[in-house]
């Protein structure tokens, strides 16, 4: 098949959306099907010809709608209107996987911005002046703009020929016609080893990390907290932070605030062998997450890896970890320092949730089962075919 991929962001820029169409173009093309990506992202000084695929960068309309007729079907990473209009009109099939909650919230959070919780579905109940109140902190005309442009583009996912959710917690959420769901998926990757003192159960220090953007709804204020209360009580730990954003003064702060900084340890971003290192010193991955996370690509990878997991019970992220890994109320500090505290002082407990992640990953999370799964819709929606019965992880 020639399948086109459309993604807003694409490297140079960094993000799990990035990573995941990376490798969803790479299978592709190594199973050898013409692909090619169209993004909106310029090169900056990265070279295309890295990549194993064709990559068009932000194509004007007349080239983005040649590009869809040209290919036997569009995957769309996010319910992008542009491309799904396109399709439409040109009667071309689109597949829409939902990495986003645009489709059912201008501005694809499901957080209700006045007080940082998750929202009710104003937007999919007509109570349109809350989303309105919602973003109103971007100013009036876009917020305006975000919920205007919210009805065309849930009408177009309803009309697109195959929505992918990424996680049955997503389907559920989206309820959107013509949805399947197909669990993300990582190559098979070597555990984690074990130092000698931690196979023994002798660490004298536990190392927990965050790996992620800093962003409000990513909750690291509530890590800085519970870390806070560990060290009231004179636990012994590191608390590495992995990654940048917008928040991590606030997050700097809060740590000087809090007298961490002996504790804590900021990396900045980190390219993929140190990125490898720093986690592999940790033995526990904590993401705190406000949001009801659709997915979560880093814990998933960390799963993968044999690494123990303290997670929110919110959204896909909880459905991915399930009983893997511990899970506490998000937003709630005092029972994640009550997670942190049980896995500083039970080293078996850390290996034992290592392996039944590693377990799980490799059960759900294989990439080979994603791609023949996209494979089957691709082919079922541009050629008719009948869909085979879905395997493991596939809904």
């Amino acid at each position: 098949m020639n399948i086109l991929i459309y993604s807003h962001y694409f490297p140079p820029s960094v993000g799990g959306v990035e990573r995941f169409v990376e490798r969803l173009a790479k299978e592709f093309a190594e199973r050898g099907h013409g692909v090619t990506v169209a993004t909106a992202t310029p090169a900056g000084e990265a070279s295309d010809a890295d990549f194993a695929c064709r990559v068009v960068r932000q194509p004007g309309l007349v080239r983005l709608a040649g590009l869809i007729r040209g290919h036997d079907v569009t995957h769309l990473a996010g319910p992008a209107l542009l491309p799904m209009i396109l399709a439409w009109l040109l009667r071309r099939p689109a597949v829409v996987e939902h990495h986003v909650y645009q489709a059912i919230c201008p501005n694809g959070l499901l957080i209700y911005q006045p007080t940082q919780k998750v929202c009710p579905g104003h937007f999919q109940a007509g109570r349109h002046r809350e989303c309105l109140r919602c973003n109103a902190g971007l100013g009036m005309w876009r917020s305006f703009r975000m919920w205007a442009l919210g009805f065309p583009r849930h009408w177009f996912c309803k009309k697109v020929a195959c929505n992918v959710a990424i996680t049955n917690h997503v389907l559920r959420r989206l309820s959107l016609p013509h949805t399947q769901m197909i669990y993300h998926g990582v190559p098979p990757m070597k555990p984690f080893p074990l130092s000698e003192a931690s196979q023994d159960g002798r660490d004298a220090i536990i190392s927990f990390a965050y790996v992620g953007r800093f962003v409000p709804e990513k909750g690291m204020i509530v890590l800085v907290e519970a870390a806070a209360l560990l060290d009231r009580e004179g636990l012994p730990f590191r608390l590495i932070f992995v990654g940048d954003g917008p928040e991590r003064p606030g997050v700097e702060a809060a740590v000087e605030r809090l007298g961490l900084q002996n504790r804590v340890t900021f990396t900045g971003m980190l390219g993929t062998e140190d990125l490898q290192r720093a986690t592999a010193e940790a033995r526990v991955l904590v993401v705190p997450s406000l949001w009801e996370e659709l997915f979560g690509l880093a814990p998933m990878e960390q799963m993968m890896r044999g690494k123990a997991l303290i997670v929110s019970s919110i959204g896909g992220l909880a459905e991915v970890v399930g009983d893997a890994g511990l899970q506490f109320p998000p937003g709630d500090s005092k029972s994640l320092a009550s997670c942190m505290r049980r896995l500083a002082l039970d080293p078996e407990l850390v290996r034992k949730l290592g392996e039944s992640a590693r377990h799980r990953a490799l059960t759900l999370f294989q990439e080979s089962a994603m791609i023949d799964a996209h494979l089957r819709v691709y082919r079922n929606v541009s050629f008719g075919r009948p869909e085979p019965s879905p395997g493991p992880g596939l809904g």
